[in-house]
Formats: C-alpha cells, sequence, structure tokens
C-alpha cells in the first residue's frame, strides 16, 4: 500500500515529517519504522523526514513491511467474509470462536482462521482485530491489514466516532421501549471475567430500543448502541436494568431457546482510514438467534 499527498500552494508544511504527522496523521512508532525501513519518499525518492518540500512535492509512504506473524498458528476456516479491501477484511464471526487464541483455543480463534487466509493470499502481516467480541457473541469483527491502518480506526473507537450496533435478545418487557443506560462498570471483586455496575469503575453508556415483544416466550428484540466500549458492557447493563440477555449464563441463566448468549454485532460505522469516506457494514443474524425473531 502506497499513501501519497502533493503540496499545493496554500500548506504550511516545511518538511516531510510534518506531511506525515499532520496530514496523514502517522504516528511516532510508525515513523520511525518507515524511516528505518527506506519507506518514506519525496517525489519517488527515498529520503528522511527532515527532507524540505515545495508547492507541488509529492509526498509518500509505502507499507509493505514483510512481518513476523508466527506467534499465531494457521487454521483452516470457513469465513464469512463480509467486505474486503487492501486496508482491512471484515468477517462475520459465529457463536463459539474466540477473537484471539488462547491457552484454551491455542489454534481455534477468528485470529488463526484469519493467519490462514493471509498465507493464502500471500500477505505476511501481523493479525490485528479491532474490535472485540466475546466467544459467544456473534457477528462483525474487523481486522486490518497494516499498522496505518490499525492505529487510525483504533483512534476511531476510542474518540467514539465507530459507531457499533448490536442486536439482543433479553429476557422479560422492558419499562421502557427505549433509553440509555448510563452507568460505570468494573471488575466484579475475586473475579477475572465478570464485571458489574459499580461507582468506582468506567464510564459506560448503552443506548437502546425494545423492536418487539415476544409475549408467548417473554423475550424482547432489542437494538442496542455502544456509546463506549466496555468489555461485557451490554450483558452488564441488561442485567442491572432486570433484562439480562437470554441464554447468557454468567449474568443470568441458561435458555431452552438458544445454546448461547443471544447477542450479536450488527452494524458497524466508520470514516475509511485511506479516503475518509464513512462506510458501513451489516452482519446477518446466524440462524440460532434469527429464528427467534422471525
Amino acid at each position: 500500500m502506497k499513501l501519497s499527498y502533493v503540496v499545493n500552494k496554500n500548506d504550511t508544511y516545511s518538511n516531510v515529517k510534518e506531511v506525515l504527522k499532520a496530514y496523514f496523521q502517522v504516528s511516532d512508532r510508525l515513523l520511525l519504522k518507515l524511516k528505518k525501513n527506506n519507506k518514506i519518499f519525496l517525489n519517488n525518492i527515498s529520503v528522511n523526514p527532515s527532507a524540505e518540500v515545495s508547492t507541488e512535492d509529492e509526498v509518500s509512504f509505502v507499507l509493505d513491511f514483510i512481518e513476523d506473524n508466527s506467534n499465531i498458528v494457521p487454521t483452516k476456516m470457513d469465513l464469512n467474509i463480509i467486505y474486503e479491501d487492501d486496508s482491512y477484511i471484515v468477517i462475520n464471526k459465529p457463536a463459539g470462536l474466540p477473537v484471539h487464541p488462547s491457552m484454551d483455543h491455542y489454534d481455534d480463534s477468528v485470529s488463526n482462521g484469519i493467519k490462514y487466509y493471509f498465507n493464502m493470499i500471500n500477505l505476511h502481516r501481523k493479525i490485528r482485530p479491532i474490535n472485540r467480541l466475546d466467544k459467544n457473541t456473534s457477528g462483525l469483527v474487523i481486522f486490518a491489514k497494516n499498522e496505518y491502518i490499525q492505529e487510525n480506526l483504533i483512534k476511531q473507537m476510542k474518540n467514539n466516532s465507530f459507531y457499533k450496533e448490536y442486536i439482543a435478545i433479553c429476557e422479560g418487557k422492558f419499562k421502557n421501549l427505549k433509553g440509555i443506560i448510563n452507568k460505570p462498570i468494573a471488575r466484579k471483586e475475586n473475579s477475572i471475567i465478570e464485571r458489574c455496575v459499580d461507582p468506582k469503575g468506567d464510564k459506560a453508556i448503552t443506548e437502546y430500543e425494545v423492536l418487539n415483544y415476544n409475549s408467548i416466550n417473554n423475550y424482547s428484540v432489542v437494538r442496542c448502541v455502544l456509546k463506549t466500549g466496555r468489555t461485557h458492557q451490554i450483558r452488564v447493563h441488561m442485567q442491572y436494568i432486570g433484562n439480562p440477555i437470554l441464554g447468557d449464563t454468567l449474568y443470568g441463566r441458561s435458555s431452552p431457546l438458544i445454546s448461547r448468549q443471544a447477542l450479536h454485532s450488527y452494524i458497524i460505522k466508520f470514516k475509511h482510514p485511506i479516503n475518509n469516506r464513512e462506510v458501513i457494514y451489516k452482519a446477518p443474524l446466524y440462524t440460532d438467534m434469527n429464528c427467534l425473531i422471525n
């Protein structure tokens, strides 16, 4: 991937580094890596970041590093690819697969499948998941294909301009058809995994809207929009208001209707790191949730 910019007469950039930092917002870490690998160019000539620029000069950098990703075992998987370009790949993750490898899932995470796929397309890059889903939550996961794209997308997530919408099926009937849950979340005392609402926790805001109520089985279909991104945020907030997610054995109880928590990352929306245009991706519900809604 090559990114370039032509200096115009209204710019105040004095050198290549200023273009890279101000226009492209390249981090100090990535700038150092580009410099070390001679991947910075002025009018197609490799230069030091301190090189002076003038009007109509083309400043560019190339992201074609070969990276060591041997820490992840490649595993062949039937990846449900929603979208892919040179910047990132978007997957509709099924329930039962973690995003990251671990001691218990050394070779059966989505990252293992992405590693295998990258090998197949001859892309030797680190595996960079941007958003994270619990093992038994399904839906959209995005993987960046290089460090520059990763930094851009994580920055959007941190400033809350990365839109994340979920579909949840929750126990019972809601008191209010829509609302905002603004309750801080912290790690539960003496637990590595479980979270809880705690005044000393981190700010957590979930906006929700009830889409449908099933009176026969007493559950509600709910649209949830994350305004922050805390671990287990929707699950904790739904439990807090008395409507835990159906099948959530950590924050509620098991259900004969579904064998996992009925939570699906349905829509993500953000600015594309290269052209700055808004993009939106939707992931169809998997059968176990879809049959409860339709």
